[in-house]
């Protein structure tokens, strides 16, 4: 009894199909993608819409098959060649996380001066190290987002208008980018109680869209304590580090050949 690599879905009840090996020595619930096209008539309805690889438990029947079977894939060719083609349309990239910064500041001074911190009279000092700096492997891997910069509120009565303005700008590191601000307008009337005039608040919401470098900092502080003749000295090191996030190209050979050699020992 062969176990070949098939394409399929979820059962109607949403549950991996019991004829899909899910052992640890197989693999299933793989590389999945939309099984239907933009702009057409779905022609998989949730909760079968994603199609999935895997191994089945036992051959193909060529007499039928139930409605969770899209596929077979029988060659490393044919694997590979899909593998692509789900990577190009999901836009596979492999992510590393690169510590591409770090620095120290050191802080020594007697414990009881640390414990005065209240009433510091001086008597700590910080010396602090160079920025030792590293590239990753590959491009630095970009965010997109937005934000709401701007809020411009005008309350129009009988009497007059008042405006006010609330300002949030974006502010990005040199490799990022603004790429572009959007603008919408909201009006609500409404009846002053007090008065009975009318009320017209106009609302504009300017909202900017940028990408930021997927850089992420973080600290940690290590303390120790030395005692010589009773004066015990104190010192503080914090580490301060980047890490980036950067993309290279998906090695799809590589994982053509990990799922391969797993249907190899399997049906062997």
């Amino acid at each position: 009894m062969a176990q070949p690599i098939v394409k399929y879905t979820l059962n109607k009840r949403g549950q991996v199909p019991s004829w899909i090996d899910t052992g640890s020595d197989s693999f299933a619930g793989q590389h999945g993608i939309s099984g239907n096209k933009d702009g057409c008539i779905p022609r998989y309805e949730s909760p079968q819409d994603t199609i999935w690889i895997g191994l089945a438990t036992g051959d193909v029947d060529s007499d039928g098959t139930p409605d969770s079977y899209v596929g077979s894939i029988t060659t490393k060719t044919a694997l590979t060649t899909y593998l692509k083609t789900v990577g190009n349309t999901v836009k596979y990239k492999t992510v590393t996380a690169t510590v591409t910064g770090i620095q120290t500041a050191t802080t020594v001074g007697l414990a009881t001066v640390w414990n005065n911190t209240e009433d510091y009279q001086g008597g700590l000092s910080t010396t602090t190290t160079t920025k030792h700096t590293v590239a990753g492997v590959g491009t630095v891997a970009t965010i997109s987002t937005s934000g709401v910069t701007k809020v411009v509120t005008v309350v129009d009565t009988t009497t007059g208008s008042s405006i006010s303005t609330v300002s949030n700008p974006v502010t990005v590191d040199a490799a990022s980018t603004l790429s572009g601000v959007s603008t919408s307008v909201g009006i609500v009337t409404t009846t002053d109680s007090s008065s009975g005039l009318a009320v017209t608040t106009t609302t504009t919401t300017d909202t900017t869209s940028f990408t930021y470098t997927d850089v992420t900092t973080s600290s940690s502080t290590s303390t120790s304590e030395t005692t010589t003749d009773g004066v015990t000295t104190r010192t503080d090191t914090v580490t301060t580090s980047e890490t980036g996030n950067y993309e290279t190209t998906y090695d799809y050979a590589a994982e053509s050949t990990r799922l391969w050699d797993i249907y190899t020992a399997k049906n062997s």
